[in-house]
């Protein structure tokens, strides 16, 4: 009986366990059922935010079109691979895999994910072929995804680069008109919510937090068929003449429009590897000596100040002008001519006497108001103002100099602009390289000195002109050459710069066309031999891509009837 009652449990300790045990019995149903019943958004929140995430939508860049609307520069979708090294790194296989179909250094890839292994997001690699996109998703690998990006291309390859420019691995615009307007191309991505599996797969779209916006397009000025035959042509004289580099600039005079722009060396945008040397767009942001495609412009600014007219004696003899220590020499000694045979011989003493009997504000201010020393507002990045003192700090000499395009430096696309305001009768507008900009003439000279100096243009290309090279069958051109001697440490050296401008047609101008070439070799460098035949053979084709008709317009139809026989 003893050892009974020892072996008994208390009944209030038992009572008192059996009350514990039914409360957290009791607990525990409550809890569940409120979890279950009462939370249910609460366990469904945790539950997805172990596997939600805000992912970016991306948006296609804007297209970059010619002025017909052919393309220049688009977008196009393609896949991009990433991983999350913790999940990767755990199958060393898998590693092996993946390399193998991108074709890298399994131990490379390694390597890389380990460094990186604190991360959930790494590259691996951008812009896959859309074949090699679809290997690696067939194998199905732990940790590694594929991501909708957009691949920038460029159907005109190096013939527009230098104007388009182009983006980087991210698509943000890093040279020319890509850069310029990258905030108006890009767009901005979306933001959306998605429920991924424990692979990283996503299974469900939950919801758009932000709305993508793409990118808006640009239509340019420059028309693709001068573009390419602006660039053909520069290429093959900048090769025919062993020259360092090369621009052609081409402007609707009525509009201001840059129909071409092209520039040698260039570059391919669609290769990975750019050579630095050829990414500059030259015609914009170089600078040089013009030599005597200034000349227009110094008679010009005399015809307005009312010292010359196109008829007043000039006396040249001997060829050479002293002032001081300098001497100024012609080609030859044309004797005493008239100011209109200075513009056609290209007479530096002719021009030197010209300019010195100008007040030089008055010679300034002409040169000022065609634009040089100033940027020519087209927004494009890096363009240069050039270089133009002052001239309240002139020497004699360097009004001289001025005079003939020595002493100030501009841009290939400042002269093309300051020439079509001679075209245009002294209208000057601004350089525009987007279609239908708001682009206001304003007169810079008056009509009637414009359109003397350009009958006296006209003579250039006549038979004792220097540019007979630019001549343009059945039409007539007005124009200048220009030969300058490259600056250097020393002084100037035997290198030079040729170059030529004008417009066509000269009854009713409507093209100007800007031709410099840098540094020719193999014994030829005058402009007149240089760059005035590639003026004249890239006036025709884009006088006949415009159907823009000639000058003696009745003639060659007359001639044409003629030949097929029927009424002239």
């Amino acid at each position: 009986m003893s050892e009974e009652r020892e072996s008994a449990i208390p009944a209030p300790r038992l009572y008192a366990f059996l009350a514990i045990v039914l409360l957290g019995s009791v607990a525990l149903a409550a809890r569940a059922f409120n979890l279950q019943i009462m939370e249910t958004e609460f366990l469904k929140e945790q539950g997805e935010a172990r596997f939600m995430r805000e992912v970016e939508i991306p948006v296609r860049r804007g297209n970059i079109l010619d002025r017909n609307g052919e393309p220049l520069a688009v977008s196009t979708p393609v896949d991009s691979v990433w991983v999350n090294p913790s999940d990767l790194l755990q199958s060393p296989e898998d590693i092996r895999r993946l390399a193998e179909v991108l074709g890298a250094d399994a131990e490379e890839i390694e390597r890389r994910l380990t460094q990186r292994a604190q991360r959930e997001f790494v590259w691996l690699k951008r812009r896959l072929h859309p074949d090699l996109a679809a290997e690696i998703d067939a194998l199905e690998l732990p940790g590694v995804f594929l991501q909708k990006e957009y691949r920038r291309f460029y159907p005109a390859g190096e013939i527009a680069s230098h104007v388009i420019g182009f983006t980087n691995i991210d698509d943000i615009g890093q040279e020319g008109l890509e850069l310029a307007y990258n905030d108006w191309l890009q767009g901005k991505p979306g933001v959306k919510r998605v429920i991924r599996d424990r692979l990283g797969r996503t299974v469900e779209h939950a919801e758009i937090l932000r709305e993508p916006v793409p990118g808006q397009d640009i239509q340019l000025t420059i028309d693709r068929r001068l573009q390419y035959l602006a660039y053909r042509e520069l290429k093959r004289t900048v090769l025919k003449h062993g020259a360092r580099s090369g621009m052609v600039v081409v402007l609707d005079i009525q509009t201001g429009e840059v129909l071409a722009m092209v520039n040698r060396p260039s570059y391919n945008p669609n290769q990975p590897n750019i050579d630095s040397e050829g990414l500059r767009n030259r015609a914009v942001t170089d600078v040089f000596e013009p030599g005597s495609v200034m000349k227009p412009f110094s008679v010009a600014s005399a015809l307005e100040a009312g010292i010359i007219s196109p008829h007043s004696p000039i006396d040249t003899t001997p060829g050479k002008l002293r002032i001081g220590r300098y001497t100024i020499s012609d080609f030859k000694n044309y004797g005493p001519i008239d100011v209109t045979k200075v513009i056609t011989k290209s007479s530096n003493v002719g021009a030197t006497k010209i300019a010195l009997e100008l007040e030089p504000e008055q010679m300034w201010s002409t040169y000022d108001r065609f634009g040089f020393g100033t940027v020519t507002g087209t927004g494009f990045p890096g363009e240069s103002a050039g270089v133009l003192r002052n001239h309240k700090r002139w020497r004699r000499v360097e009004q001289a100099t001025l005079s003939y395009g020595y002493g100030l430096s501009v841009t290939a696309l400042q002269l093309a602009s300051a020439f079509a305001a001679l075209a245009d009768e002294g209208r000057m507008r601004r350089p525009s390289l987007i279609k239908g900009a708001n682009n206001p003439a304003v007169t810079v000279i008056d009509p009637q000195i414009a359109r003397d100096v350009s009958a006296m243009m006209e003579t250039v290309t006549g038979p004792e002109g220097t540019g007979k090279g630019a001549r343009v069958p059945n039409y007539r051109v007005s124009g200048k050459t220009g030969t300058s001697r490259k600056a250097s440490a020393a002084g100037y050296a035997s290198r030079y710069i040729a170059s030529f401008a004008g417009y066509v047609p000269s009854s009713n101008p409507r093209l100007v066309g800007i031709v410099v070439v840098n540094d020719p070799t193999g014994g030829e460098y005058y402009g007149g031999a240089v760059a005035a035949p590639l003026f004249s053979t890239v006036m025709t084709g884009a006088l006949r891509l415009l159907d823009i008709p000639p000058d003696n317009y009745e003639q060659v139809l007359a001639h044409a009837g003629e030949q097929a026989g029927g009424e002239p």
